[in-house]
């Protein structure tokens, strides 16, 4: 059996362990273990140890429990609570101006957490409930809540990154500050629709009654202190590392540092909250840390078989595509793959045969990963199985019925796939902050 069989037999077979509901690391994990046992005899057995001491030794590997730790302990002591409160006094006065502090809410829970799944939940549990009980329209907010929490993947300290980081061996650091301008560029397309079709339709979007917006200044400013509080607490943790004071592992810690006093200072440091926090974290992390570990397991056997010349070969020699062909096609896989499968899933299946030829068609392999995480979050949104589509439903009220959700996502997939097509045509968008901070 020729090299090129194999590498499709072992892809196959994975997908059908995926399809069949197991595990993600255990599936990919399971195919690389028997390929290489089979393919290299009990020397093959080299390849998941050599892969765990490669795992065990990536030192930016730490700053993955540190920032789910500061991601939690600031939702379970409901500081984010704070952040809906400063929006619904200080953007209550605009029409719409509940959904435009929905979509900064949203991003400051992901400069909080890295990660969707934590936006949706404070999303639809703070937000949703209060836009409609406000009169505002159930699909645009509906659309709103999922549309912001999917910049959780995008916005650093993204959790996503850090994992295709550790699979395309590039620098953590340089992938966040990546996927700042493309993600605050994201929420400021998805705030110019929300203010345009509520200038256009008002009822959408109603203004607060005044009684509700004359609150005297000093609790206005009362919020605005607690509201920024997030922000503070970013600033830091990314200041030392943009300005060199410190590495990416010790901005990790000042963070969930800095989030572990603010909680105890503010009287929400309970044993509750930090039992659930600690719990969290290490679930995820373990997590986490199983699925590089399997990724770099199938990425090894995958490279000593030579797939990724023989794939790069097919297309650009025998089918005569253009390099950009070939990534729209990777982009339009992970587009299908995104409506029955989560973000990590879709990168460790893929990760061993996308990323070598990204590098090989040339492309950027930094810029890349702003792409991929990009077309993730559409995919996330794309029917008929999108992942954010089924967790909005179950955490939604009866009200907001399968099809107001379908139907809610058009505009804000249409606007993400705007900010795709920006940042490939203009690849500076992505590359600018990375290239400016580390070039000094």
């Amino acid at each position: 059996m020729s090299y090129e069989m194999i590498a499709l037999l072992m892809f196959s077979s994975m997908m059908l362990m995926m399809f069949t509901g197991q595990r993600v690391f255990g599936a990919i994990g399971c195919v690389a273990a028997i390929a290489a046992i089979t393919l290299w005899g009990t020397g093959g057995s080299d390849i998941p140890f050599s892969s765990a001491m490669k795992l065990m030794k990536w030192y930016p590997l730490l700053t993955l429990p540190m920032f789910i730790f500061m991601g939690y302990i600031l939702s379970e002591s409901k500081i984010a609570d704070d952040l809906y409160k400063m929006f619904h006094v200080w953007m209550g006065g605009v029409h719409g101006g509940l959904a435009i502090g929905t979509i900064g809410l949203m991003v400051l829970v992901s400069a909080m957490n890295g990660l969707s799944v934590a936006g949706m939940a404070i999303g639809a549990t703070i937000a949703l409930p209060e836009l409609l009980r406000r009169g505002y329209d159930k699909r645009m907010v509906t659309g709103v809540v999922q549309a912001g929490s999917s910049l959780g993947i995008l916005v650093p300290p993204s959790v996503v990154l850090v994992l295709y980081a550790m699979i395309a061996r590039q620098p953590v650091g340089q992938l966040w500050l990546a996927g700042v301008v493309p993600g605050l560029l994201m929420a400021a397309l998805f705030v110019i629709y929300i203010v345009v079709r509520c200038r256009l339709q008002p009822e959408l979007g109603p203004v607060l009654p005044k009684e509700e917006r004359n609150v005297p200044m000093a609790e206005k400013l009362g919020l605005l202190r607690a509201g920024l509080l997030p922000i503070l607490i970013f600033a830091a943790m990314m200041v030392p590392f943009v300005k060199g004071w410190t590495s990416l592992v010790e901005s990790s810690a000042i963070g969930a540092m800095t989030a572990f006093m603010v909680a105890v200072f503010k009287g929400r440091m309970t044993r509750h909250v930090f039992e659930t926090s600690v719990r969290q974290t290490l679930a995820i992390s373990c997590m986490f840390m199983w699925i590089i570990l399997a990724a770099l397991g199938f990425g090894a056997v995958f490279d000593g078989l030579g797939a990724v010349k023989a794939i790069s070969y097919l297309f650009t020699d025998q089918f005569g595509l253009s390099p950009w062909t070939i990534l729209i096609l990777m982009q339009l896989s992970f587009i299908l793959m995104g409506t029955f499968l989560d973000d990590t899933a879709m990168l460790v299946i893929v990760a061993p045969l996308y990323v070598p030829l990204v590098g090989v068609l040339g492309f950027d392999l930094i810029w890349y990963g702003i792409l991929y995480t990009i077309t993730t979050q559409i995919a996330y949104m794309t029917p008929p199985f999108g992942y954010n589509l089924f967790l909005m439903r179950a955490m939604a009220p009866s009200e907001i019925s399968l099809q107001d959700i379908y139907r809610s996502i058009i505009p804000f997939v249409l606007i993400m796939v705007v900010a795709l097509a920006l940042v490939m045509v203009f690849p500076q968008i992505a590359l600018w902050l990375p290239e400016s901070i580390y070039a000094r």
